[in-house]
């Protein structure tokens, strides 16, 4: 088990890497000019160009991305301020919203696809994954426009914006991120739900499933104790790379309910060419997404031990 998790944290600090390179090159790609964007379009070229050699953009892409990764995440154009300070409450804040989807999300996706195995070719089982499947075209905007206009505006029963007032307890922020938190759930009900299905119909005509029933354990044992540890693998997978989504997708929620998650920040980011924290906002989401792919196969070789022990030959 330690060789396995050994490999798998060399490869995702690896990629780590490779996703700095590649964030640091779109960085210098794009059309922007820095000491432009802070001092404005009416400052003269001269001190333009002094702020640029200050920034040290005139230098060459190596000594740059040196400069960059040793003091990362750097100091942000817009704020003029570190950018530690302002990423990690964002970043704690999208991961409120996240983990409150993910509560929601994670059981009702792996009870509906269950469920949906269970009645396969049902109406049951049909009613779920039609509505799964619709769901999944709606974009989250339109979804969370429509929940707006009517649950917060012409019904008045939930707030617009998803960012509660200071020092507002626990229920009140939840109120205030049930919104925000539906469009996400609606939109990721049919992955999940779909590969639980998959996932539990396969158990479930799998040899030993059979011999379960053959020796008279009842419907329910054979499900619980047989089909869903192995029909839980591939859910496993497509949950941790729906919980790299839910951190780095929060862009357009964030931006529609007005809450101040990292997913708004690299929006107002990219809107203000602030290289710096547009870069830090990117690897930091990529990092974290790798670190919720580290954890998924951690979990998937303790389910099943012929994929840890194949992995560290």
């Amino acid at each position: 088990m330690v060789r396995f998790i050994l490999k798998r944290l060399g490869l995702a600090l690896i990629t780590l890497w490779l996703l700095s390179v590649i964030v640091f090159l779109l960085g210098q790609v794009l059309p922007a000019d820095p000491a432009r964007s802070i001092l404005g379009p009416l400052a003269a070229p001269s001190a333009v160009h002094v702020l640029d050699h200050q920034l040290g953009v005139d230098k060459p892409v190596l000594t740059q991305y040196w400069n960059w990764i040793s003091n990362f995440p750097g100091t942000s154009y817009q704020y003029q301020a570190p950018i530690g300070p302002i990423l990690l409450p964002a970043l704690l804040r999208s991961l409120k919203l996240g983990t409150f989807a993910l509560i929601i999300l994670v059981p009702l996706g792996i009870i509906g696809g269950v469920v949906s195995a269970l009645n396969a070719g049902k109406p049951i089982d049909k009613t779920i994954t039609i509505v799964g499947q619709s769901m999944l075209t709606v974009p989250e905007f339109v979804s969370g426009i429509v929940l707006i206009v009517v649950f917060a505006v012409e019904l008045g029963w939930l707030p617009v914006t998803a960012t509660a007032p200071p020092g507002s307890g626990f229920f009140t922020q939840l109120k205030y991120l049930i919104l925000p938190v539906i469009p996400l759930v609606m939109v990721l009900f049919g992955y999940i739900s779909r590969m639980a299905r998959v996932g539990t119909v396969e158990a479930l005509d799998s040899d030993y499933a059979r011999t379960a029933t053959l020796k008279g354990l009842p419907r329910g044992v054979v499900v619980r104790r047989h089909a869903l540890r192995n029909s839980l693998l591939p859910t496993i997978t497509v949950i941790a790379t729906q919980t790299g989504y839910l951190i780095g997708g929060l862009v357009v929620v964030e931006v529609l309910f007005r809450y101040n998650g990292i997913g708004e920040l690299t929006f107002n980011a990219s809107t203000q060419h602030d290289i710096p924290m547009l870069e830090a906002c990117v690897l930091t989401i990529g990092a974290f997404y790798m670190l919720v792919t580290l954890v998924a196969d951690i979990g998937y070789s303790l389910l099943n031990p012929r994929i840890r022990l194949k992995a560290a030959e």
